[in-house]
């Protein structure tokens, strides 16, 4: 995984979901602000729901410090679009279907279901400044209380 203080590769381009419609963004522009990103699996499932929906309720906290927070899943725009509705989501929703922001982050990781392995995004969250430089990681995310999570390692940041 991708380390404290080093720069992400931001060359890649990702389709996003904000104000209600959709975008195709170059990832660095998205960082126009201190950014977080919170890798999460799929809408509509159960801890995924709980994550979003701790981050929903905090959302203005994040704008309120400064921040840029963006929910990351391999869901289409039109899952993105209703799910944001739905869950009166009003940060930005990316998607990412083929995992270019978790190789940019080195945070592919091997996961298992059903006895089955296979590869996939780390559930995780990263915050970067607007150069896209590291300055914290959750590298386990707490799906039940995240945006908590999220605040306190904002607390710990140096300023």
């Amino acid at each position: 995984m991708i380390k404290l203080g080093q720069k992400l590769k931001t060359h890649f381009k990702l389709k996003i979901v904000r104000d209600g419609s959709e975008a195709e963004v170059a990832f660095k522009d998205l960082l126009d602000r201190p950014t977080i990103v919170s890798v999460y699996m799929k809408n509509n499932t159960s801890s995924c729901d709980k994550q979003n929906d701790s981050l929903a309720a905090r959302a203005e906290e994040f704008a309120k410090r400064g921040y840029h927070l963006v929910a990351l899943s391999r869901d289409t725009c039109g899952s993105h679009l209703k799910y944001a509705v739905k869950k009166k989501i009003t940060y930005t929703l990316a998607s990412d279907p083929d995992d270019l922001f978790a190789q940019a982050a080195e945070a592919i990781v091997e996961k298992s279901m059903y006895g089955k392995t296979y590869e996939g995004p780390a559930r995780a969250a990263f915050v970067f400044d607007r150069d896209g430089t590291v300055l914290g990681i959750a590298e386990k995310v707490d799906t039940k209380d995240h945006a908590a999570q999220l605040l306190a390692l904002l607390d710990g940041l140096k300023s």
